[in-house]
């Protein structure tokens, strides 16, 4: 994955074939943060705790639905990957970028999750829990190239 700015301030990201292929496929994992992981607030002594947290959940949701349809919009746009004679090149706004940068690290977080939250080395490789370390060390790796490419 290489990246550079173009004129019209624009991130171009040059990717070889497999790299768009990972790309598309973490993409398509979103959302992965469960549906009521994140809490309204830590203690339930806010006046009225179910129907605010309920509010949450609504909100996110619709937040994960609008997310899910603009990946699916963008994955679909012909016009937004260009094949080239060495892989693909995209362009991102920086709106988008930092909206990219979001969806990624719902997948990558949400994968964390689903493995149980492990603060030290996973262990053991298994069948089960392979999709979801790939899942998170792929987003990670995407976020970082593009944290990377924002900063230079």
């Amino acid at each position: 994955m290489k990246t550079q700015r173009a004129a019209d301030n624009k991130l171009v990201i040059h990717l070889d074939r497999r790299e768009k292929q990972l790309l598309v496929q973490v993409l398509g994992l979103y959302p992965r943060i469960p549906p009521a992981h994140q809490p309204l607030s830590k203690s339930a002594r806010l006046p009225d705790h179910e129907a605010g947290q309920q509010l949450l959940n609504e909100a996110l949701a619709e937040q994960r639905a609008a997310n899910r349809r603009q990946v699916q919009a963008l994955l679909a746009e012909d016009r937004r990957f260009e094949e080239k004679p060495d892989g693909w090149q995209v362009s991102f706004s920086q709106p988008e970028v930092e909206w990219l940068l979001e969806v990624l690290n719902d997948v990558r977080v949400g994968s964390w999750i689903i493995l149980g939250s492990p603060e030290e080395k996973l262990g053991k490789l298994t069948r089960e829990n392979a999709p979801h370390f790939w899942a998170m060390e792929m987003a990670g790796y995407f976020q970082m190239e593009l944290l990377h490419a924002l900063a230079d």
